[in-house]
This record gives structure tokens, C-alpha cells and sequence, in this order.
């Protein structure tokens, strides 16, 4: 240990000065003294959840905490330590103290790219909350630090709260500007969506509820969920750039509406009509711009969120490039056609996935950046919900995943949990819709589990865990009904796509329940009509499996009054189904609303 410093003589003009200014009331403190005070860590004690920091597999619990209402959990997992980080604006040749509280064993807190000697602190066993401290210099041209605390391979969950980091704050320029034009657009009993204009220099806004920050977004839009239905709520939005949040702009109330019966999707009408939109690329039918989609179409799903790599967990949204869509709408325009189609009653979702976006939830990491990154795109282009589109080898099962209702493999259970946070994080009007192929779903019927199908591929029935995870939440399973090989029926014969036969087989399987792998104990349980929509090609252009409107009608007579059925006999009668699905609304236009058209004859 260091030994004490002794007190230095101050001048005599030192000490006059103190003693008049504290008689004039005022403290003797210079401006660098004064810097020198702050804590510079954004969101040191968790209270706005992750804002400021990037975790690889953290999320916020309310307990343990060492102060306030919220404390940082991450877990380790394989070759993953947890970290939390986040990067600060600093001074050149400045002292810093960084300090924070840890629980957990082999905990570390330090900072890196100090320009000097980076520095790391760690607690070996922490039961209870411990303090770590260190310091450290800057480098003569250093300007960013990045703060950090992660745990250890393999030793379980760590807990961190109340990190600072005290010295002279960086020149990170002035705050932005506060947000004007902040209004409300749909409401329902359990959301508000807000909007609000760009602010030049901001890099994301904070979302104030009743006084309380409730989220940070980078777009100028977003919904607010988890409300209770008939109560006022006021609402006010702040811009943040690396200095720190503007003031809040001013205050916009709404009132929520009265709470109903269903969940998720329930104010759809009886029979609805899905269509997919290429707003990412034209794919040969032609660019459609939302403002142009007819009224018939009453959940638009727009295709697709990609991922940035099979197994990030990372989805991005981009809109079709002018280069291939030379009638592209503008950012602004598309957001306020969806909003204009909302409005109109109509959900807009974003679909995650499709042909070429193959998506692999291996770890707890990557589930949460999907989490995370869905809710970005969400937010920022106040959407009504989340299509699972996955395909390919997107979703398979281990050698030793024989129980639907209990899943083992990863990927599957992943992805239940994502879409459960996703769900729980947006409330009871979040629409959360899947497009599986036949493959995945009623091949399960033969094949679930036991590897034996087309030389041990482990896909087969490989949604059907996640369907029935997910029943509870589910607004909609449509089934792609095409693109399939010949699948058993509940009359274990085999049906073939062509007619009207195979769109009733299929059907009727998930209306009925059928046996798992040919396991007469063990049956998957039938969801609900409403549930259900009939996915069918628009046209011949759009995929192997397209019927005539003939058959479709067919197909709806015999599954909603039991007439017009051919060879294949139902288990029942279904006046609720829900509608149609359709690969695609572009593809539809192409083909002059044959599918639309037929739709609406059909159901009025």
C-alpha cells in the first residue's frame, strides 16, 4: 500500500478567492473539477433494460438488484463469456475510475482501447453484491473507451449493476434538438403507436411513457405495448446522440380502448384474405407499392427480413434497391401507406425468412439478437407483427427429439423462446402468424423423429414443436400448400397436389389432430378453425402446387359446409376457417387478381 500524500501549500490568492466566493454563496470549484465528477456510463445501473450497452447474451431482472428496480443477469454459454460493453467519450491524457457492483463467480469489469494500459478488475466468488474499482489513464490522442464486465466459460449466470466511469467527459458536442411533431396513430386496448419528426444529429430516440423511459429507437416511430385497456397514458420523446438526450418534446395523451376477448389478431374479420408483398425485390412479377394493395387483403406480410449470417440471429428489413424496382416507393411514403392500411383495419407484419433467408437459432446469443433485431425492424416501421417463414434447414430435429411437446434440439427451442419474448414484449394485439411447408408439418404425421425419411433427414415435422408451443399465441398457421411431395392423410393414403383433394387433406389433419410418427398415443392436438388459412399459389408463375378458383372453391365447400368434397372424406365441418394465403400479392397483380377476385366472390 501506498503511503498518504501530503497537503501542498496553497498561495494566498488561492485562499482569498475561496473565502470570497464562499461568502458570496458560490463554490470554488474550476470547470475540469467539475468534469472530473461525472459519471460518464450510459444506463450504468440497467434501469432503461440494455440502452447504451451490446451484450452477447444479457437481458435485465428485477431481482437480485444492488439499488434502483433493475440489475444486468448474463449467462456464459460455450465459447461465449457474456460480455457487456459499451463505449464512452473521453479526454486525452485524463485519470478515470471505473467502478461497479458484481454477484457470481470469476466476474470481470474492466476497459479497453485506453490508449495506455488497459485495465481489468474480477471477483473469484461473489455470493452476495461486491464492489470492483480500477483505474486507469488515457493515451495522449485517445478520445473512446470501452467499458465492459463478462463472466467466465462454463460457470453459470453473473449479475452486474451500478457501473460508473468518473472523470472528464469527452467532447462529444451538444445534445440534439428536442423532437417536434409527436402524435398518436392506432390505438387498442393494449398499445399506442406514436410518430414524430426527425431530428438532425440524433442517432436514436428515447420513448417516455407517463414520465418513464420504456424504450430507445433509431426510426421516428414506434408502438407501445403491455398497456391496459380504458386508461390514459401520456407520452413525450426524446433524441440522443454520443452527448446525450435532448430535452423531451411535448407531452401527447391517448387513451386506450376497451379490452376484448381475443388475443393477438382477434379483431381480423371471419374470413381473411394473407398475402405476401415483395417489398425487398421484384422477383419477376413486378414491383407493388403498399399503397396500391387492394383493400381485399387483410394481413399484408411483407418479404422478407434476412439474416446478416445463417446463424447471427441478426434479421435486417431492406427495401427493394430503385435499380431493380424502378417504382419504388420513399421510406416516408412506404411507412405512411402502412400506416394508412392499419387505419383501414388491415395488420401489416414483417416475414422472416422465405427461400433464401435461412435462419439458425443455435445459441442463447443468438437468440436474443433476433429478439433484439426484430424488434428494430417492428419499431421502426410500426408493423402489427412477426411471420415465421423459415425454410430449408432452417428448423430440423436431433437424433433424440421424439417429443413435440417437450424439445430438446436448440434451434427449436430458440426460437420458441424468442418468439414467446417477442410476444410477451408487444401484448395481446401482437400478430404472430407461421408459413411452414407441408414438409415440416403434416409429414410429422409419418416421419417426426424418426429420421427416416429421404435418407435420415431430421426436418420433417420439425414446426410442430414450435406450432404447439406457440397455439396459445398463434393468430395464424397458413401451411404452403405446394411446392410438396405427396404427403398421407388421415385416410393413410397418399394425396398429391393438383386439386382440390390435397388442400382438404392437408387441412383437415390440422383441424383434426393427427398421430405423431404413425404413434397412435401420441397425437397432436388440432388448433382452432380461426387459426387456419389455406396457403395456395397465386398463379402458375408463382410456385408448383397452383389450382384453378374452381378448386379452391371446392376445397372451402367441402371444408366449411361439407359439400363439393371429393375422394377424401373430413372429420368435420369448419364455417369458421379463417381464409386464404397466397404466395403472392405481387404475383396476384401479375395474373390480374384471379386469386383476390375469387376470394371475395366467395366469402362476400
Amino acid at each position: 500500500m501506498g503511503r498518504s500524500r501530503p497537503l501542498a501549500r496553497r498561495p494566498l490568492v488561492t485562499l482569498l478567492t475561496a473565502a470570497a466566493l464562499a461568502a458570496s454563496g458560490m463554490t470554488a470549484l474550476s470547470s475540469a473539477a467539475r468534469a472530473a465528477d461525472a459519471d460518464l456510463a450510459r444506463n450504468g445501473g440497467f434501469e432503461s433494460a440494455l440502452d447504451g450497452w451490446t451484450c452477447t447474451a444479457g437481458t435485465t431482472v428485477t431481482s437480485p438488484v444492488h439499488s434502483g428496480t433493475s440489475a444486468l443477469k448474463a449467462t456464459p454459454a460455450g465459447a461465449d463469456n457474456a460480455r457487456c460493453a459499451q463505449t464512452v467519450a473521453v479526454k486525452p491524457d485524463s485519470q478515470y475510475t471505473l467502478s461497479g457492483h458484481v454477484r457470481g463467480a470469476y466476474v470481470y469489469l474492466g476497459a479497453s482501447g485506453t490508449g495506455t494500459t488497459d485495465v481489468s478488475t474480477w471477483a473469484q466468488s461473489a455470493p452476495d453484491w461486491r464492489q470492483l474499482t480500477t483505474t486507469f489513464r488515457t493515451g495522449p490522442s485517445t478520445t473512446r473507451v470501452t467499458i465492459y464486465t463478462h463472466g467466465w466459460y462454463g460457470t453459470g449466470a453473473y449479475h452486474a449493476d451500478d457501473i460508473s466511469l468518473t472523470g472528464p467527459g469527452g467532447e462529444a458536442g451538444q445534445p440534439p434538438s428536442a423532437p417536434g411533431g409527436l402524435t398518436t396513430g392506432s390505438v387498442t386496448s393494449s398499445s399506442v403507436a406514436l410518430s414524430w419528426s426527425p431530428v438532425p444529429g440524433a442517432t436514436s430516440y428515447a420513448v417516455y411513457r407517463d414520465g418513464a423511459k420504456v424504450r430507445t429507437v433509431t426510426g421516428t416511430s414506434t408502438t407501445v405495448t403491455g398497456l391496459t385497456p380504458s386508461t390514459a397514458y401520456a407520452f413525450q420523446v426524446a433524441a440522443v446522440n454520443d452527448a446525450g438526450e435532448s430535452a423531451r418534446s411535448a407531452t401527447v395523451t391517448a387513451t386506450t380502448t376497451e379490452g376484448s376477448d381475443g388475443g393477438g389478431g382477434s379483431d381480423l374479420p371471419a374470413h381473411a384474405l394473407v398475402g405476401y408483398l415483395h417489398a425487398s425485390f421484384a422477383n419477376g412479377s413486378g414491383y407493388t407499392r403498399m399503397a396500391d394493395v387492394p383493400d381485399s387483403w387483410d394481413v399484408i406480410d411483407l418479404a422478407f427480413g434476412e439474416p446478416t449470417s445463417v446463424t447471427s440471429g441478426d434479421i435486417r428489413f431492406e427495401r427493394c434497391p430503385v435499380a431493380e424496382c424502378p417504382n419504388v416507393e420513399s421510406d416516408a411514403e412506404f411507412k405512411a401507406a402502412i400506416k394508412a392500411k392499419q387505419a383501414a383495419g388491415k395488420k401489416v407484419l414483417i416475414s422472416i425468412g422465405g427461400q433464401n433467408g435461412q435462419v439458425r437459432l443455435t445459441t442463447a446469443a443468438a437468440r436474443d439478437t433476433f429478439v433484439s433485431s426484430v424488434s428494430k425492424i417492428i419499431d421502426e416501421y410500426g408493423l402489427d407483427g412477426l411471420d415465421i417463414d423459415f425454410e430449408g434447414h432452417s428448423l430440423s430435429l436431433d437424433a433424440d427429439d421424439t417429443d413435440f411437446k417437450n424439445p430438446q434440439t436448440p434451434v427449436i427451442v430458440n426460437l420458441i423462446s424468442a418468439l414467446k419474448t417477442l410476444k410477451a414484449e408487444y401484448g395481446d394485439d401482437f400478430v404472430l402468424t407461421m408459413a411452414p411447408e407441408t414438409f415440416f408439418v403434416q409429414l410429422g404425421h409419418q416421419y417426426y423423429g424418426t429420421g427416416k425419411w429421404g435418407g435420415q433427414d431430421p426436418r420433417a415435422g420439425a414446426y410442430l414443436p414450435v406450432i404447439h408451443a406457440l397455439r396459445d399465441a398463434l393468430t395464424l398457421l397458413h401451411v404452403q400448400d405446394y411446392n410438396s411431395g405427396p404427403i398421407m392423410g388421415l385416410d393413410n393414403q397418399y394425396h398429391s397436389m393438383g386439386g382440390a383433394d390435397f388442400h382438404i387433406a392437408m387441412t383437415d389433419m390440422l383441424l383434426t389432430g393427427f398421430p405423431v410418427a404413425g404413434d397412435a398415443s401420441n397425437v397432436f392436438p388440432p388448433l382452432r378453425p380461426d387459426q387456419v388459412a389455406i396457403g395456395m399459389p397465386a398463379s402458375t408463375n408463382a410456385g408448383n402446387g397452383h389450382v384453378s378458383p374452381a378448386e379452391v372453391t371446392k376445397a372451402l365447400n367441402c371444408l366449411t359446409k361439407k359439400t363439393d368434397c371429393g375422394s377424401y372424406a373430413t372429420h368435420g365441418t369448419w364455417p369458421a376457417l379463417r381464409g386464404l394465403m397466397t404466395w403472392s400479392i405481387n404475383w396476384d397483380r401479375y395474373s390480374n387478381w384471379e386469386f383476390q377476385r375469387n376470394f371475395d366472390a366467395y366469402f362476400g
